[in-house]
């Protein structure tokens, strides 16, 4: 037994509470609290759980409709109707800190919770996706988290036999003290067999499943809510430990539960442990739990009340089932070698009570500690910065007209940004399982549903520099984005999942990055029928004064209703047309190009309408669908002749294009210049009609820019013409001579 420690304010500060925070403690137990409680509201209350900076706009969101089977929110993750009695499961989840402390076993972790929140819904994952950011890898410390995060996310998933299809890899300057590590996880599930995260019925058993219970990660949601300083940085017993191979017995025990009967509730023990799964599930339930932590089996001798109640030891759920199935629990965990220890019950108090050595050590009520009760939920103060006028004055005079455009195309092919990821891609086992219809690499992955003839597309994405340069309108392109991947793809965008990856909110600069983001995120989702299923906000993303760029990252999944309609990106036949669904209207600003070849990062970015993207979108749909389009690939980073050299680089052997394209724009703006709503397609020119006709019919503007040949280089009007074996080497081979130097 521990001495108690005295609690007063200073004792609540080092747990990360306020003043405030501690007052409305005293007032909700009419007592001090004890070092037990104490830590029970610390992390309960931390940001990491409470979302008490982002809960009020999180509520902007559209939170249901369109196939949503759930509200957003009310389940361990999003919760997607693909009819014929099936249904998706899928989230996003940040691992930052971890991650920048112990990149292997941080980024292992993130993947590891991110799939258990998908199968305590009862669905099977079928795949695994990633966001990852870093800072330049001209220094050796972002090489080294690259290099671990990647092998953390390969061994992990790979040991679990869950494919990781593909993601993104970003590398600014401003990650360079607080990588992003976001982790998304898609499973499928009869909807017959759904389970909840809820405690109820007066006496129902209340059980530890998994893995047993060790000191390490304690504190992690108190850690994941505090900026990283050399202090914070050297705190490794806040990183999780993760043993894919529990975990891989753990889904199986679980999906076998789930289409139990009499199971009542299941949760992952993720953030703040059994405390988080103990208090959300009662208060879901509108019930009480009485828990004995001498019950709950433990991996390291002389741990107290405090330390079992904050473990974050990984691979552990919280189940409750039904009086009188003890045995047929006992059974299935028996059976897949996992301990199943009941440690308490369901009661009708509304408490969480623990004991520990025979005392009470915790008792408060359940609904006080959770989201939607008790805890806090904050106004906070937002202040437009003053970079954001000044910074978005670029304009194109500033740019030459005469450089060497060949020599520019290559060094952005070169890029990290732009490059071929294959270095990180071909570390994760992508097809494990059958089911990988487009892998890593492409506009978005497919899988296919095996049993059915429909697929699912899954794409990430976000620009941190469009949201820097401009909050709202990056947020609202990181959802058109997403949503034009999964749609070049061949699927119809469903619904999203986000991670909301920002700096400091008590910065009201940063506040108001948030809250811009936040709404032109919303304002995207209505416009396109696609309603938020949940996801994470990571706030505190800075070290010292600098801030990560705000990087909402959108998980966005679209379904296929024949696998068929499956379209890849890259040119497929000689003769075929080079088609633009959208006008070409390129702009400098914020661009990759910008960037890379003069130095600046300057706004104002690309213009966005949200109806012209819809049509575009539509369009592009209904082509696939009818088998017009051979190829469809979205313009985004790098403009119009990198977006025509990917496509070109993935072609078979000997295929080269020559473009003709009539703008009046500078030619880095048509060259390099970036631009929302336009798809460059490809079609045989048989098909050119029928897809005028479609254009038409939804007031898109098509333009036919130049043909598929057999030249084995891309030209493109007097500016560009390079051999396809050199836009090769610099594409495929640049981010491994980085990491290897």
């Amino acid at each position: 037994m521990i001495k108690e420690p005295v609690i007063d304010l200073q004792m609540a500060k080092e747990h990360g509470l306020s003043e405030n925070e501690f007052n409305r403690i005293l007032e909700i137990l009419g007592r001090e609290p004890n070092y037990v409680e104490l830590g029970i509201f610390s992390v309960m209350w931390s940001e990491h759980c409470s979302y008490k900076s982002s809960i009020k706009m999180l509520k902007t969101f559209p939170r249901e409709g369109g196939r949503l089977l759930v509200e957003a929110g009310e389940e361990n993750a999003g919760l997607v109707d693909l009819g014929d009695g099936l249904a998706t499961a899928f989230k996003i989840e940040s691992h930052n800190h971890p991650s920048a402390v112990e990149p292997y076993e941080g980024a292992a972790t993130g993947v590891g919770g991110i799939m258990r929140d998908v199968f305590t819904m009862g669905a099977r994952p079928i795949a695994s996706m990633n966001s990852l950011r870093f800072g330049s890898l001209e220094r050796a410390r972002n090489r080294y988290l690259l290099d671990h995060v990647v092998e953390g996310i390969a061994d992990y998933g790979n040991c679990l036999g869950i494919p990781t299809v593909g993601g993104e890899v970003v590398v600014e300057d401003s990650y360079s003290g607080n990588c992003l590590v976001n982790a998304m996880s898609l499973g499928i599930v009869e909807t017959t067999d759904v389970a909840s995260a809820i405690a109820k019925g007066v006496g129902n058993p209340v059980y530890i499943v998994g893995s047993t219970t060790g000191r390490d990660g304690i504190h992690g949601a108190t850690f994941a809510s505090v900026e990283l300083t050399e202090e914070t940085e050297s705190k490794r017993s806040n990183v999780q430990v993760g043993d894919p191979f529990t975990e891989k017995l753990l889904m199986e025990a679980s999906l076998e539960l789930c289409k139990k009967s009499w199971l009542v509730g299941i949760q992952d023990m993720g953030a703040a442990g059994i405390t988080c799964s103990c208090s959300e599930m009662s208060a879901k339930g509108k019930s009480g739990i009485k828990i004995d932590l001498d019950k709950v089996p433990l991996r390291e001798d002389g741990m107290n009340a405090y330390e079992i109640m904050l473990s974050e030891s990984q691979e552990r759920m919280l189940v409750v089932i039904e009086q009188g199935f003890d045995a047929e629990l006992n059974a299935i965990f028996e059976k897949w070698e996992l301990e199943c220890i009941r440690i308490g019950e369901v009661t009708d108090t509304g408490m969480l009570e623990v004991y520990h050595q025979g005392n009470k050590v915790a008792e408060i009520p359940s609904d006080e500690l959770v989201l939607g009760g008790g805890a806090p939920q904050y106004d906070m103060p937002v202040r437009e910065p003053e970079y954001f006028s000044e910074i978005n004055n670029f304009t194109i005079d500033t740019i030459n007209d005469d450089e060497n455009y060949n020599k520019s195309l290559l060094t952005l092919l070169s890029t990290p940004n732009i490059t071929s990821k294959q270095f990180v891609f071909r570390q994760y086992d992508s097809t494990v399982r059958s089911n990988t219809i487009q892998g890593p690499g492409g506009a978005a992955a497919v899988i296919r549903l095996k049993g059915t003839q429909k697929g699912l597309a899954i794409s990430t994405d976000c620009n941190g520099r469009y949201v820097y340069l401009n909050p709202r309108l990056g947020g609202q392109i990181a959802v058109v984005e997403s949503a034009r991947n999964v749609v070049c793809s061949g699927g119809e965008p469903l619904a999203i999942t986000n991670c909301l990856n920002f700096g400091n909110p008590q910065d009201p600069e940063i506040y108001w990055q948030f809250k811009e983001a936040v709404m032109g995120i919303g304002e995207a989702c209505r416009a396109l029928n696609t309603p938020v299923t949940g996801g994470n906000v990571s706030f505190y993303n800075e070290t010292g004064d600098t801030a990560v760029f705000p990087t909402p990252v959108i998980g966005m999944v679209g379904l296929l209703e024949n696998i068929n309609q499956s379209t890849t990106l890259e040119f497929k036949d000689a003769g075929d047309f080079i088609v633009t669904l959208g006008a070409l209207n390129g702009s400098l600003g914020g661009s990759e190009y910008l960037r890379t070849i003069h130095g600046k990062i300057q706004g104002p970015i690309p213009h966005l309408n949200l109806e012209l993207e819809m049509g575009i979108q539509e369009l592009c749909l209904d082509a696939i669908k009818k088998g017009i389009i051979k190829s469809a690939h979205d313009l985004s980073d790098g403009g119009l002749a990198v977006n025509l050299s990917e496509s070109l680089i993935q072609s078979k052997a000997g295929l080269g294009a020559k473009l003709d394209v009539v703008r009046k724009l500078h030619n880095s703006e048509l060259l390099f210049g970036e631009c929302q709503s336009v798809i460059i397609v490809t079609l045989e020119e048989s098909a050119l009609y029928e897809l005028i006709l479609l254009a038409q019919n939804l007031n898109v503007h098509t333009q036919t820019i130049g043909r598929v040949n057999e030249s084995n280089s891309l030209v493109i009007n007097d500016q560009i013409d390079i051999s396809r074996t050199k836009l090769e080497n610099a594409y495929s081979n640049s981010l491994e001579k980085i990491m290897t130097q």
